[in-house]
């Protein structure tokens, strides 16, 4: 899940700020004495919306796109989803000046940015595995639709070239895989800080004799259909669209199709596979194995323990986190979801060190806790969000037949391995399904590169964008495992 320091690609969908907002914004964020400077770049397209980008130049970061954007008369809301963050600011009289509150991972920061420039300057970053042409294989643009025909698709399928020198009795079919993004408005190469891990998947994938199917999620690129209103059984249904497609292509073996899905994409397939006789295996990357709600707690203490909130505080907070979502989920309307969200806020907080308080939420004042709470609950009101906090992916998991690899980073701190591993172990045991395998891949993170400092904002600092070791496992275990 991209719940992570993935940033800013944000269209700005009004016309409010009209050029004050355009150009360099430039702030520093104090976090426990730490200054950490935060750039957005705010660019302006002759279609009259907008696009921006965020750099953090201390943690070597840079050209991360947003997920979305809110703008009233004199506010604006950014929204960061793939780190859990947000920026609400207002914009002050001299248009020079935004004052506002970071929020990340329910920890919130006052940030004030001031405009530096008219111009945007983009530094450019090294990402040496994107794959680049001439590819020893076919790569082709394709276009389809859902069922109903109200979603139109676009996605890159890649396919072995035929060998020159066999003379076929009839043109070569292969077996064939579907990348399944993760959480967030993604493109089909998942990309995420200038990492396109999908199209280093797919190259690696495609050399070996394999075809895959990449593709947009709704809402982006080329794919039509609204992202915001979705949930993740509409994402699901997505991908039956791609299977469909994929039956339909001549090059394709339909006896050996599978799912490889990340993040959320982890939870989908096994959903798809489990409803459907066709599916050959599925590739679990950072897959979750546990109900969401407690994979999303684990999740907030460990980004805690990778921005060096000890393990004191984290362990106070814990309960926290759990009922702070429970009250916001089963409430009627937004005003009882915020009296509830205040009420358990205080019960909590109630005979916590004011040091714990702090460190974990950043709440000092009525204020502040209004908007630690609106953080969540402005969360939670997405269709996605609701749908998402509510599942348990045992569900799946125990109908699931097929053959299945299961693979995390150790260094995980979105999707910890040894619980969800241990969730996914669980179920195919219980269904008596044999054809599993679990692997715990050392020294990896979320996005299964290998990690120096395992935190959110490593992600854009490290050149590499998918550990070379995975590709092999990935591909090795297809090749012997999931077309037997």
């Amino acid at each position: 899940m991209r719940i992570i320091f993935t940033l800013i690609s944000i269209l700005f969908s009004a016309n409010l700020f009209s050029q004050q907002v355009s150009g360099t914004w430039e702030g520093s964020l104090d976090i426990q004495g730490t200054e950490l400077p935060v750039v957005f770049h705010v660019v302006k397209l002759p279609s009259g919306k907008y696009t921006a980008s965020f750099d953090s130049p201390k943690q070597n970061s840079y050209n991360n796109p947003c997920s979305d954007i809110f703008v009233t008369t004199d506010s604006i809301i950014i929204k960061m989803e793939a780190i859990r963050a947000q920026y609400d600011g207002k914009l002050s009289e001299s248009n020079t000046i935004l004052v506002g509150t970071f929020s990340q991972a329910g920890n919130s920061f006052p940030l004030e940015m001031k405009k530096s420039s008219e111009e945007v300057k983009i530094k450019t970053i090294n990402r040496p595995q994107t794959p680049k042409p001439p590819f020893p294989y076919k790569s082709e643009e394709v276009v389809y639709t859902n069922a109903d025909n109200t979603i139109q698709f676009g996605a890159t399928f890649t396919v072995p070239l035929p060998d020159p020198n066999v003379d076929y009795f009839r043109a070569p079919v292969y077996p064939v895989v579907l990348l399944i993004t993760g959480s967030g408005p993604q493109d089909r190469d998942e990309t995420i800080f200038d990492h396109k891990p999908f199209a280093v998947i797919a190259d690696y994938l495609t050399r070996q004799g394999i075809a895959v199917l990449r593709v947009d999620d709704r809402g982006v690129g080329k794919t039509t259909g609204n992202f915001r209103t979705a949930t993740t059984l509409d994402f699901a249904k997505d991908v039956n669209a791609g299977i469909e497609y994929l039956r339909k292509r001549a090059d394709v073996d339909t006896n050996f199709i599978g799912l490889i899905g990340h993040s959320e994409g982890g939870l989908i397939a096994p959903m798809v596979a489990s409803s459907r006789n066709d599916i050959k295996f599925i590739v679990l990357m950072a897959g979750p194995g546990i109900k969401i709600i407690d994979m999303m707690a684990q999740q907030s203490a460990d980004v805690m323990a990778s921005n060096g909130i000890s393990a004191s505080d984290i362990m106070l907070h814990r309960p926290l986190y759990k009922n702070l979502i429970t009250a916001i989920l089963n409430a009627k309307d937004s005003t009882a979801a915020s009296q509830n969200a205040i009420s358990v806020f205080k019960k909590w907080q109630s005979g916590k060190p004011d040091s714990t308080v702090i460190n974990t939420t950043g709440v000092t004042d009525e204020k502040s806790l209004v908007s630690f709470t609106n953080v969540f609950i402005k969360g939670l009101n997405s269709p996605w969000f609701k749908y998402f906090m509510n599942m348990d992916p045992q569900e799946y998991l125990l109908k699931t037949t097929c053959r299945v690899l299961a693979i995390n980073g150790e260094k995980d701190i979105q999707v910890a391995a040894k619980p969800n591993l241990a969730g996914i172990k669980k179920a195919m045991e219980k269904n008596k399904n044999t054809n599993y395998t679990t692997i715990e891949i050392p020294g990896l993170n979320h996005l299964f590169q290998n990690c120096k400092k395992c935190n959110l904002a490593e992600y854009a600092e490290l050149e590499e964008s998918f550990d070379p070791k995975t590709l092999v496992i990935i591909s090795d275990w297809i090749k012997t495992e999931g077309i037997k």
